[in-house]
């Protein structure tokens, strides 16, 4: 665990595992107000390659500060500086929900630092996407705690991994910073997805109620070297109980990890 000290306060904290893999690393990114726990119940399945974890700003261990105009683009900013202080010069990047937003800016903008995208539960970030499902927004507004657990995974998955379950509930410092997070989640300043140009892995649930699985099909006919995989009745978490998915990712990575 390290962390990047910044000239204006604070510091990006991030965490770098399995070091000793000769794979080109895997960056994640997780979605508003989430840390880098929302990731917990996944690691084990990319053991074989370096992973680098990461705090946003306003969760975690991260302490740098975070002003009301933030944006996914300057999140994005953030994972460059954080790839800079560790001596990466390309990774793969795999984001989820608001960090599939943050993830095509880095595809757009830093396509350099970029091997692949693999990029889940999420919509195209310049506005064009399909909004949230009802159900979705009404139950993210409740903040009961049962009700947020079934927008990311299934009922006997819950009942079985209780604890996992609440690994990917938002976490953030304050009510002010979640705000911001939601704010800049929403907002549709994102880049075009044809500007994309890394080899991209498009994951979404057939029954994810936080982000519409309609927005899939809209990237994947919007970035130029896009596949797409659905997996059927899952939700927002649509890893969570299909190994399968993790596995075809695994193999999208390798296939495209430089010689």
């Amino acid at each position: 665990m390290t962390s990047v000290t910044l000239s204006n306060g604070g510091s990006l904290w991030y965490s770098i595992r399995n070091t000793s893999s000769p794979k080109a690393p895997l960056v994640l990114i997780q979605g508003r107000g989430l840390d880098h726990h929302g990731w917990d119940s996944v690691l084990n399945e990319f053991t074989n390659r370096t992973i680098v974890l990461l705090d946003h700003r306003g969760t975690g261990q991260n302490t740098a500060p975070l002003n009301s105009e933030w944006s996914t683009r300057d999140f994005a900013k953030d994972v460059v500086t954080i790839l800079d202080h560790a001596g990466i010069d390309r990774a793969h990047v795999y984001g989820h929900s608001m960090g599939g937003r943050i993830a095509q800016w880095l595809g757009a903008e830093h396509a350099d630092r970029i091997i692949t995208l693999t990029i889940g539960g999420t919509s195209a970030g310049d506005g064009t996407g399909l909004p949230r499902p009802t159900t979705g927004a009404a139950a993210l507004a409740s903040g009961d705690p049962s009700a947020l657990a079934s927008l990311f995974y299934p009922d006997p998955w819950i009942a079985a991994n209780p604890q996992q379950a609440t690994s990917v509930f938002p976490a953030p410092h304050s009510p002010e910073a979640m705000s911001i997070h939601s704010k800049a989640s929403d907002r549709p300043d994102g880049p075009a997805p044809e500007n994309i140009t890394a080899p991209t892995l498009i994951l979404h649930g057939t029954n994810d109620p936080i982000s519409d699985p309609g927005n899939a099909a809209i990237l994947g006919n919007r970035i130029p070297n896009a596949e797409v995989f659905m997996i059927p009745d899952a939700r927002h978490a649509y890893w969570a109980g299909n190994p399968e998915v993790h596995a075809s990712v695994a193999k999208f990575l390798s296939l495209n990890d430089p010689n």
